[in-house]
Protein backbone atom coordinates (compact mmCIF):
# COMPACT_ATOMS: atom_id res chain seq x y z
CA UNK A 1 0.00 0.00 0.00
CA UNK A 2 1.36 3.42 -0.90
CA UNK A 3 2.41 5.83 1.81
CA UNK A 4 -0.35 8.12 3.00
CA UNK A 5 -0.28 11.42 4.77
CA UNK A 6 -2.66 10.12 7.46
CA UNK A 7 -3.03 6.67 8.97
CA UNK A 8 -6.37 5.26 7.76
CA UNK A 9 -7.33 2.15 9.71
CA UNK A 10 -10.08 -0.34 8.99
CA UNK A 11 -11.81 0.97 12.10
CA UNK A 12 -11.77 4.52 10.70
CA UNK A 13 -13.33 3.42 7.42
CA UNK A 14 -15.99 1.37 9.20
CA UNK A 15 -16.80 4.29 11.48
CA UNK A 16 -17.24 6.60 8.49
CA UNK A 17 -19.41 4.01 6.74
CA UNK A 18 -21.63 3.71 9.80
CA UNK A 19 -21.92 7.46 10.34
CA UNK A 20 -22.88 8.33 6.76
CA UNK A 21 -25.28 5.37 6.55
CA UNK A 22 -27.07 6.28 9.78
CA UNK A 23 -27.41 9.92 8.74
CA UNK A 24 -28.05 9.77 5.01
CA UNK A 25 -28.68 6.09 4.21
CA UNK A 26 -25.70 6.09 1.83
CA UNK A 27 -23.95 2.72 1.57
CA UNK A 28 -20.19 2.94 1.01
CA UNK A 29 -18.84 -0.39 -0.21
CA UNK A 30 -15.20 -1.41 0.40
CA UNK A 31 -14.31 -0.34 -3.14
CA UNK A 32 -14.95 3.28 -2.08
CA UNK A 33 -12.20 3.22 0.56
CA UNK A 34 -9.63 5.19 -1.48
CA UNK A 35 -12.25 7.74 -2.48
CA UNK A 36 -13.31 8.17 1.15
CA UNK A 37 -9.71 8.62 2.25
CA UNK A 38 -9.03 11.23 -0.43
CA UNK A 39 -12.12 13.31 0.30
CA UNK A 40 -12.07 13.16 4.09
CA UNK A 41 -8.29 13.72 4.24
CA UNK A 42 -8.92 17.13 2.68
CA UNK A 43 -11.16 17.94 5.62
CA UNK A 44 -8.45 16.85 8.09
CA UNK A 45 -6.00 19.28 6.47
CA UNK A 46 -8.60 22.05 6.49
CA UNK A 47 -9.32 21.43 10.17
CA UNK A 48 -5.63 21.22 11.10
CA UNK A 49 -5.95 17.70 12.53
CA UNK A 50 -3.49 14.84 12.13
CA UNK A 51 -5.63 11.73 12.61
CA UNK A 52 -8.94 10.35 11.40
CA UNK A 53 -9.77 9.38 14.96
CA UNK A 54 -9.50 12.98 16.16
CA UNK A 55 -11.47 14.25 13.17
CA UNK A 56 -14.31 11.75 13.61
CA UNK A 57 -14.50 12.61 17.31
CA UNK A 58 -14.82 16.27 16.36
CA UNK A 59 -17.77 15.50 14.11
CA UNK A 60 -19.74 14.42 17.17
CA UNK A 61 -19.77 18.00 18.50
CA UNK A 62 -19.14 20.28 15.51
CA UNK A 63 -22.29 20.72 13.43
CA UNK A 64 -20.66 22.93 10.82
CA UNK A 65 -17.82 20.49 10.21
CA UNK A 66 -20.34 17.64 10.09
CA UNK A 67 -22.00 19.33 7.13
CA UNK A 68 -18.62 19.70 5.40
CA UNK A 69 -18.03 15.98 6.04
CA UNK A 70 -21.38 15.01 4.49
CA UNK A 71 -20.78 17.31 1.52
CA UNK A 72 -17.36 15.78 0.92
CA UNK A 73 -18.88 12.32 0.49
CA UNK A 74 -21.65 13.42 -1.86
CA UNK A 75 -21.03 12.64 -5.51
CA UNK A 76 -22.11 15.46 -7.83
CA UNK A 77 -22.05 14.13 -11.40
CA UNK A 78 -24.68 15.65 -13.64
CA UNK A 79 -25.25 17.56 -16.87
CA UNK A 80 -27.96 19.48 -18.69
CA UNK A 81 -30.58 17.17 -20.23
CA UNK A 82 -28.87 14.05 -18.89
CA UNK A 83 -30.83 10.94 -19.90
CA UNK A 84 -32.47 13.01 -22.59
CA UNK A 85 -35.29 10.54 -23.31
CA UNK A 86 -37.02 11.66 -20.10
CA UNK A 87 -37.73 15.21 -21.21
CA UNK A 88 -40.12 14.54 -24.12
CA UNK A 89 -42.00 12.23 -21.74
CA UNK A 90 -42.17 15.04 -19.18
CA UNK A 91 -43.37 17.50 -21.82
CA UNK A 92 -46.20 15.25 -22.97
CA UNK A 93 -47.13 14.43 -19.37
CA UNK A 94 -47.21 18.10 -18.34
CA UNK A 95 -49.41 19.03 -21.28
CA UNK A 96 -51.80 16.19 -20.45
CA UNK A 97 -51.97 16.96 -16.73
CA UNK A 98 -52.55 20.68 -17.21
CA UNK A 99 -55.13 20.10 -19.92
CA UNK A 100 -57.01 17.70 -17.68
CA UNK A 101 -56.75 19.44 -14.30
CA UNK A 102 -56.23 23.13 -15.19
CA UNK A 103 -53.98 23.93 -12.27
CA UNK A 104 -50.35 24.73 -11.51
CA UNK A 105 -48.21 21.63 -11.87
CA UNK A 106 -45.75 20.65 -9.15
CA UNK A 107 -42.49 18.88 -9.92
CA UNK A 108 -39.79 17.74 -7.52
CA UNK A 109 -36.14 17.23 -8.45
CA UNK A 110 -34.93 15.10 -5.53
CA UNK A 111 -31.15 15.00 -5.50
CA UNK A 112 -30.75 18.02 -7.77
CA UNK A 113 -26.97 18.30 -7.32
CA UNK A 114 -25.59 21.47 -8.97
CA UNK A 115 -28.91 22.29 -10.64
CA UNK A 116 -28.63 21.05 -14.21
CA UNK A 117 -31.61 18.71 -13.77
CA UNK A 118 -34.17 21.22 -12.45
CA UNK A 119 -33.04 23.82 -14.98
CA UNK A 120 -33.49 21.23 -17.75
CA UNK A 121 -36.99 20.56 -16.41
CA UNK A 122 -37.79 24.28 -16.41
CA UNK A 123 -36.48 24.80 -19.96
CA UNK A 124 -38.51 21.83 -21.16
CA UNK A 125 -41.72 23.22 -19.67
CA UNK A 126 -41.08 26.72 -21.01
CA UNK A 127 -41.02 25.10 -24.44
CA UNK A 128 -44.02 22.87 -23.68
CA UNK A 129 -46.27 25.81 -22.78
CA UNK A 130 -44.64 28.34 -25.12
CA UNK A 131 -44.24 30.80 -22.26
CA UNK A 132 -41.55 32.10 -19.92
CA UNK A 133 -44.12 31.71 -17.14
CA UNK A 134 -45.53 28.19 -17.56
CA UNK A 135 -48.05 26.99 -14.94
CA UNK A 136 -45.44 25.02 -12.98
CA UNK A 137 -43.63 25.11 -9.66
CA UNK A 138 -40.38 23.18 -9.41
CA UNK A 139 -38.85 22.15 -6.10
CA UNK A 140 -35.17 21.17 -6.21
CA UNK A 141 -33.52 19.59 -3.18
CA UNK A 142 -30.20 18.04 -2.27
CA UNK A 143 -28.46 16.88 0.87
CA UNK A 144 -25.31 18.86 -0.02
CA UNK A 145 -25.75 22.46 1.13
CA UNK A 146 -22.86 23.72 -0.99
CA UNK A 147 -24.22 22.41 -4.28
CA UNK A 148 -27.69 23.76 -3.45
CA UNK A 149 -26.21 27.24 -3.11
CA UNK A 150 -24.31 26.77 -6.36
CA UNK A 151 -27.44 25.52 -8.11
CA UNK A 152 -29.51 28.51 -7.02
CA UNK A 153 -26.93 30.88 -8.54
CA UNK A 154 -27.21 29.11 -11.90
CA UNK A 155 -23.64 29.92 -12.98
CA UNK A 156 -21.69 27.34 -15.00
CA UNK A 157 -18.51 27.08 -17.09
CA UNK A 158 -19.09 27.21 -20.85
CA UNK A 159 -18.15 23.56 -21.33
CA UNK A 160 -21.28 22.49 -19.42
CA UNK A 161 -23.48 23.71 -22.29
CA UNK A 162 -21.35 22.65 -25.26
CA UNK A 163 -23.71 19.81 -26.20
CA UNK A 164 -26.85 21.96 -26.09
CA UNK A 165 -28.31 23.39 -29.33
CA UNK A 166 -26.95 26.88 -29.99
CA UNK A 167 -30.44 28.39 -30.16
CA UNK A 168 -31.25 27.03 -26.68
CA UNK A 169 -28.03 28.43 -25.28
CA UNK A 170 -28.94 31.87 -26.63
CA UNK A 171 -32.46 31.68 -25.24
CA UNK A 172 -31.77 30.30 -21.80
CA UNK A 173 -28.31 31.60 -20.83
CA UNK A 174 -26.41 34.86 -20.49
CA UNK A 175 -22.68 34.93 -21.25
CA UNK A 176 -20.36 36.25 -18.58
CA UNK A 177 -18.15 39.27 -19.12
CA UNK A 178 -15.03 40.57 -17.42
CA UNK A 179 -14.30 38.40 -14.41
CA UNK A 180 -17.12 36.05 -15.47
CA UNK A 181 -15.76 35.46 -18.98
CA UNK A 182 -15.92 31.80 -19.90
CA UNK A 183 -19.01 31.35 -17.71
CA UNK A 184 -22.73 31.42 -18.40
CA UNK A 185 -25.71 32.09 -16.16
CA UNK A 186 -29.20 30.67 -16.47
CA UNK A 187 -31.63 33.50 -17.25
CA UNK A 188 -33.69 34.78 -14.35
CA UNK A 189 -36.95 33.73 -16.04
CA UNK A 190 -35.79 30.11 -15.78
CA UNK A 191 -34.37 30.45 -12.26
CA UNK A 192 -37.61 32.00 -11.03
CA UNK A 193 -39.51 28.77 -11.72
CA UNK A 194 -37.42 26.83 -9.20
CA UNK A 195 -37.24 26.80 -5.41
CA UNK A 196 -33.97 25.32 -4.09
CA UNK A 197 -33.52 23.95 -0.60
CA UNK A 198 -31.35 21.51 1.34
CA UNK A 199 -33.14 18.30 2.30
CA UNK A 200 -32.03 14.96 3.71
CA UNK A 201 -34.14 12.31 1.98
CA UNK A 202 -33.57 10.02 4.96
CA UNK A 203 -34.53 12.69 7.48
CA UNK A 204 -37.46 12.05 9.84
CA UNK A 205 -39.83 14.38 8.00
CA UNK A 206 -40.11 16.30 4.74
CA UNK A 207 -41.68 19.78 4.78
CA UNK A 208 -43.46 19.07 1.50
CA UNK A 209 -47.06 19.29 0.36
CA UNK A 210 -48.48 16.75 -2.04
CA UNK A 211 -49.37 16.01 -4.71
CA UNK A 212 -46.44 16.24 -7.10
CA UNK A 213 -47.22 15.63 -10.74
CA UNK A 214 -43.71 14.31 -11.34
CA UNK A 215 -40.77 13.37 -9.16
CA UNK A 216 -37.26 13.10 -10.57
CA UNK A 217 -35.04 10.90 -8.39
CA UNK A 218 -32.39 9.87 -10.88
CA UNK A 219 -29.09 8.23 -9.97
CA UNK A 220 -29.83 8.70 -6.29
CA UNK A 221 -31.23 5.30 -5.31
CA UNK A 222 -27.98 3.58 -6.38
CA UNK A 223 -26.29 4.99 -3.27
CA UNK A 224 -28.73 3.20 -0.94
CA UNK A 225 -29.18 -0.47 -0.10
CA UNK A 226 -32.46 -2.19 -1.06
CA UNK A 227 -34.25 -1.74 2.30
CA UNK A 228 -33.38 1.96 2.32
CA UNK A 229 -34.48 2.30 -1.30
CA UNK A 230 -37.83 0.75 -0.42
CA UNK A 231 -38.23 3.07 2.57
CA UNK A 232 -37.57 6.07 0.34
CA UNK A 233 -39.92 4.88 -2.41
CA UNK A 234 -42.66 4.26 0.15
CA UNK A 235 -42.35 7.93 1.16
CA UNK A 236 -42.46 9.12 -2.45
CA UNK A 237 -45.63 7.13 -3.18
CA UNK A 238 -48.17 9.19 -1.19
CA UNK A 239 -46.55 12.43 -2.39
CA UNK A 240 -47.12 11.59 -6.05
CA UNK A 241 -50.41 12.34 -7.82
CA UNK A 242 -52.19 9.09 -8.81
CA UNK A 243 -51.50 10.04 -12.44
CA UNK A 244 -48.00 11.28 -11.69
CA UNK A 245 -44.66 9.98 -12.96
CA UNK A 246 -41.50 8.96 -11.13
CA UNK A 247 -38.30 9.29 -13.19
CA UNK A 248 -35.33 7.17 -12.08
CA UNK A 249 -31.81 6.64 -13.38
CA UNK A 250 -30.76 4.29 -16.17
CA UNK A 251 -29.14 1.79 -13.78
CA UNK A 252 -31.89 1.79 -11.17
CA UNK A 253 -34.49 -0.96 -10.87
CA UNK A 254 -37.69 -0.78 -8.84
CA UNK A 255 -38.45 -4.49 -9.09
CA UNK A 256 -38.24 -4.81 -5.30
CA UNK A 257 -40.94 -2.12 -4.94
CA UNK A 258 -43.49 -3.56 -7.38
CA UNK A 259 -46.24 -2.97 -4.83
CA UNK A 260 -45.49 0.76 -5.01
CA UNK A 261 -44.49 1.52 -8.61
CA UNK A 262 -44.70 -0.14 -11.99
CA UNK A 263 -42.63 0.59 -15.06
CA UNK A 264 -44.43 2.52 -17.80
CA UNK A 265 -41.49 3.36 -20.05
CA UNK A 266 -37.72 3.44 -20.03
CA UNK A 267 -36.94 4.28 -16.37
CA UNK A 268 -40.32 6.02 -16.03
CA UNK A 269 -42.67 4.65 -13.37
CA UNK A 270 -46.24 5.23 -12.25
CA UNK A 271 -47.62 4.69 -8.73
CA UNK A 272 -49.56 1.52 -8.02
CA UNK A 273 -52.99 2.33 -6.60
CA UNK A 274 -53.22 1.68 -2.87
CA UNK A 275 -54.69 -1.71 -2.07
CA UNK A 276 -54.08 -2.99 -5.60
CA UNK A 277 -51.03 -5.18 -6.50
Amino acid sequence: MRDREFDFRDADFERIRRMIYEYAGISLNPGKRDMVYSRVARRLRQAGLNSFDAYLDRLEVDGEEWQHFVNSLTTNLTSFFREAHHFPVLSEHAGHMHGRHRRTLKIWSAGCSTGEEPYSIAMTLIDTFGSWTPPVKILATDLDTQVVRHAAEGIYPMERIEKMPREDVKRFFLRGRGGREGMVRVRSQVRDLISFQSLNLLGPSWPLKEPFDAIFCRNVLIYFDKPTQYKLLSRFHPLLHPEGLLFVGHSESLAHAADLFRLQGKTVCVPVARGRP
